[in-house]
């Protein structure tokens, strides 16, 4: 039977269902056909076939670098032995499942990085992996409506709505733990941040005089005593410093260049990003919004 493979031309991958599936059906039929430590050889875009990789980092390496170009009869991944044992391979509309929500913000994530390292060549940048690996988890076994990294982002997103503290955060999970022993969750708040910190949601923590002096920032880095006030940067017992240095007062700066990065990287952002250029009115006569007046 013809191998459906109009699926590995798909640019945008994340929004795509059918790309999804299409990989979902390869990675099946190379699965009887990895060596005897579990690698294979990886069709993606910067691996092309030269490098070996356990299946399931196949997964994420054409996820995010896309399938390679020219390699049109699936040698390396079973397809001269399945057409020769008469098995069938199903083709991308029959879906494994379906996409999960987090695949388009992934994508939208990796895209602009994938492109920017194509520039100087393969990379060994392997910083998505965790969240590849959250996203292929189910929440709980035999619970297909959540997946681990989509759980995960909506209780982060109801932290900051509710203001919850990083303890009550803890707690909450280790209540999840308990109630639910075979859930997939990190451990802590702090596991939680260094995966969203990978989505591009991190901050710069940026020390402060105790009297709002100064900004221990650029050349006041490395200063001990604020430039203004001279007042000492950290906490002090008895007065000495004690064994880990704890600053008074901490800012915590989301830099802007990222931030319109993502925005701009995400096609639904994009469109109200350009929207002031883009979305002015064509009759002269009517102002139906700031931006169409003439100032």
């Amino acid at each position: 039977m013809t191998i459906d493979k109009s699926w590995t031309t798909i640019r945008r991958r994340g929004s795509s269902n059918e790309f999804w599936n299409g990989l979902q059906h390869f990675l099946q039929m190379a699965k009887p056909f990895v060596n005897d430590r579990g690698f294979i050889k990886c069709p993606c875009r910067r691996c092309l076939n030269n490098a070996s990789h356990q299946l399931e980092d196949l997964e994420s390496h054409i996820f995010r670098n896309g399938f390679m170009f020219r390699y049109n009869q699936w040698i390396h991944h079973g397809e001269r032995a399945s057409a020769n044992a008469g098995t069938t391979v199903a083709g991308p509309s029959g879906g494994i499942h379906e996409r999960d929500e987090m695949f388009d913000v992934l994508d939208d994530i990796i895209s602009e990085d994938a492109d920017e390292d194509a520039v100087g060549g393969p990379s060994s940048n392997d910083q998505y992996d965790d969240l590849f690996a959250a996203l292929r988890s189910e929440l709980y076994p035999g619970v297909s409506s959540f997946l681990s990294l989509n759980f995960l982002v909506k209780l982060m997103h109801l932290k900051v709505l509710n203001k919850w503290t990083n303890k009550s955060f803890d707690e909450l999970l280790k209540l999840l733990k308990l109630a639910f022993p075979k859930i997939d969750l990190v451990e802590s708040h702090y596991e939680a941040k260094k995966l969203m910190t990978k989505m591009g949601l991190g901050y710069s923590s940026i020390h402060v005089c105790k009297n709002d002096c100064a900004l221990f920032w650029k050349e006041n880095s490395l200063k001990d005593t604020c430039p203004v006030c001279s007042e000492s940067r950290w906490k002090l017992q008895s007065g000495k410093r004690s064994g880990k240095n704890v600053p008074h007062k901490v800012l915590r700066y989301f830099p802007v260049g990222p931030r319109l990065k993502q925005l701009f990287a995400t096609s639904k952002t994009a469109k109200l990003m350009r929207w002031h250029s883009t979305g002015k009115s064509k009759d002269n006569d009517v102002m139906r919004h700031p931006v169409d007046g003439k100032s």
